[in-house]
């Protein structure tokens, strides 16, 4: 599947030194920067897929006709807020009543809310199913977003709605400890079809756009394409997502992290002789209703950059994180995002420990097909 000139070798555990190392633009000098001279370290956390089904949306609504989605994240809250830039992808609208979950997803208001509070700095929303209500559920979910940043200060990425310059809403730049980030979200195609109206969205068939949004992030000191892409419930990527991950990072992209299959996929690393380019295919589910195999368990990917006084950054190796979407019954009465690692060995904890012994069987499966490890099991 590799193209000529272009050298892809699968993740061994024993490479993970060297995936990150390079990552950043060839502009920028790529120098080891030791701790005296280190000026700002900046960490990204990215989060996958944050669905809500109509039994989430059941379990979250309260005697008085409220909703409350502050449970999910009780576990994670503190790992989400350690970040500087925390990422998810939103796979739903925000249309209004009637709330429903698949396969045309409309979610109560509250749920943008939670996902802030619980620490989250930045929102995907270019995925299948953001046009689930038309456009108009497309525009009501960006009121929503709007209003939460006011009072949270989020960003939001993957819609578009400046009609009057639309290539001006991407990338999504954001500045932060004196280092710069270009992140560009955009999606394989929308269920319901093009959008006809705005807003509008980003799609990996648009070369040209993306072309132009990746040569505005030439001056970051590291792109991030976010794709949502590839085959569903499978953990080895397509060639399809091979060959874009590819353009996307001979156009600039300095690393690629996926999302859309519902479970954890395999990494890559595209060496393009001056940078390696690396290649996260999907993290897998942080919140759903899913029970099929494998979706439950997710990934946390930590992306740390140093940047000294002279400008010369450093990417440091990326790690990640296991989590478990624990369903009514499982851990507790809710759905529960659980840190895998903090919990191995305690299923007395759990309310049903049939879901610990699932959570273990499928991190082993999970591991065993992909090689990536999490930074803090031995």
């Amino acid at each position: 599947m590799s193209r000529a000139g272009i050298n892809i070798s699968y993740f061994r555990f024993a490479l993970l030194l060297a995936i990150i190392l390079g990552g950043g633009k060839s502009t920028h000098a790529q120098t080891e920067i030791t701790h005296r001279d280190r000026k700002d370290t900046l960490t990204i956390c990215v989060c996958g897929d944050i669905m809500m089904h109509a039994g989430q949306i059941a379990n979250a609504r309260r005697n008085d006709g409220s909703y409350d989605f502050t449970s999910c994240f009780r576990l994670v809250r503190d790992i989400i807020g350690s970040a500087d830039i925390s990422i998810a992808n939103m796979e739903f609208t925000m249309a209004g009543e009637p709330f429903e979950g698949y396969p045309r997803f409309s979610a109560p208001d509250r749920i943008a809310e939670d996902v802030a509070t619980a620490g989250f700095d930045v929102l995907l929303t270019a995925n299948n199913h953001i046009f689930d209500k038309g456009s108009a559920g497309a525009s009501r979910t960006l009121e929503v977003y709007r209003r939460v940043k006011a009072k949270h200060g989020i960003q939001i990425a993957g819609l578009i709605d400046n009609q009057a310059n639309p290539e001006s809403d991407i990338p999504l730049i954001i500045n932060k400890k004196g280092i710069q980030i270009a992140l560009l979200n955009m999606t394989y195609g929308t269920n319901l079809g093009a959008d006809l109206h705005w807003p509008k969205t980003t799609y990996i068939s648009q070369k040209a756009t993306l072309k132009k949004a990746l040569e505005k992030a030439e001056d970051s000191d590291l792109t991030i394409a976010l794709p949502h892409w590839g085959p569903e419930y499978v953990l080895e990527h397509s060639e399809s997502q091979e060959n874009t991950a590819v353009w996307l990072a001979e156009n600039g992209a300095d690393m690629i992290i996926g999302a859309h299959p519902h479970v954890i996929q395999d990494r890559q690393s595209i060496d393009l002789g001056d940078r390696q380019v690396s290649v996260t295919y999907s993290l897998g589910n942080t919140l759903s209703n899913m029970s099929a195999k494998n979706t439950q368990l997710g990934l946390m990917a930590w992306i740390r950059i140093a940047k000294d006084n002279t400008g010369n950054i450093e990417i440091l190796p990326m790690e990640f994180t296991y989590i478990w979407c624990s369903r009514p019954g499982g851990f507790d009465n809710g759905y529960t995002i659980i840190p895998v690692n903090r919990f191995i060995g305690k299923k007395d904890l759990w309310k049903g420990g049939w879901d610990y012994d699932k959570m273990m069987t499928t991190l082993e499966r999970v591991m065993n097909a992909t090689e990536i490890k999490d930074k803090d099991i031995q």
